[in-house]
């Protein structure tokens, strides 16, 4: 770790060594902030991220920390306020593992295993920033959600659950902190380009942008920009919100 220059809001995105945290990481870089990379054990990629922030004259740092223990995510805290400062928003961007499996195949504990640890990261990362965050009167903390929270699909029971928990959660803690100038949103993607290659064939990504009204899956800056937008000051009257990233696939 190494100092970085002051100046510009300091921004934590965990789960940002690839796909749309990376996205989020490179974007909110190029718009003046300061940004944390954290990563569990992806400290090559991670490496990457900054360096490809670095050379357009962004500021970044990677810090290593599962999110789901609550010691390292505390560490994490404190050395980006020794190297950056207090931060000023974070983006939860973390990937949680999960079963892929249908109701009938999925067991209590597959299931009970992801809601626990999706719910025990955002409560983790969400605890550690709330009180620089409260002291400056300023705050903006993003979720990522799913389309799948709303949209059920087959296979997706433990995700889909798990982030419509993400969301209940988001609402409370949006009310609680909405006095102290903090505001609490969440980004749901639908189907993200790069995140479907390694599972879905051509066919099957074809035949799911056809869903969508726009004709395509998101890419990983469709999402960034939306994320962005929360994490900025535009959004400043803006709380307890899901913004659905998903090209018309659902429509309220």
């Amino acid at each position: 770790m190494t100092n970085v220059q002051q100046g510009g809001r300091v921004a934590l995105i965990t789960g940002a060594s690839r796909g749309i945290g990376a996205a989020v990481a490179r974007l909110l870089a190029s718009r003046g902030m300061r940004v944390v990379v954290n990563y569990r054990s992806s400290r090559d990629k991670a490496d990457d991220v900054v360096a490809s922030i670095g050379s357009t004259g962004g500021r970044a740092m990677a810090v290593e920390a599962d999110v789901r223990d609550g010691d390292a995510v505390l560490g994490m805290v404190e050395q980006v306020r020794a190297a950056m400062g207090e931060v000023e928003v974070l983006v939860h961007s973390a990937l949680i593992p999960y079963a892929i499996r249908s109701f009938e195949e999925i067991s209590v504990d597959e299931l009970g295993s992801k809601v626990e640890q999706e719910m025990r990261a955002a409560f983790l990362v969400t605890k550690a920033v709330v009180p620089d965050m409260t002291s400056r009167s300023y705050g903006r903390i993003v979720y990522l959600g799913a389309v799948l929270s709303r949209r059920p699909d087959e296979g997706m029971i433990a995700l889909g659950t798990a982030k419509a928990a993400l969301s209940s959660f988001a609402r409370f803690v949006a009310q609680e902190l909405g006095p102290r100038g903090i505001t609490v949103n969440v980004v749901a993607p639908g189907p993200v380009g790069g995140l479907l290659h390694a599972t879905l064939d051509q066919e099957q990504q074809q035949r799911m942008a056809a869903q969508t009204a726009l004709g395509r899956i998101a890419s990983p800056d469709d999402v960034a920009r939306t994320v962005a937008f929360y994490a900025g000051d535009d959004s400043g009257f803006i709380t307890g919100t899901t913004a659905p990233v998903n090209g018309g696939l659902t429509m309220d």
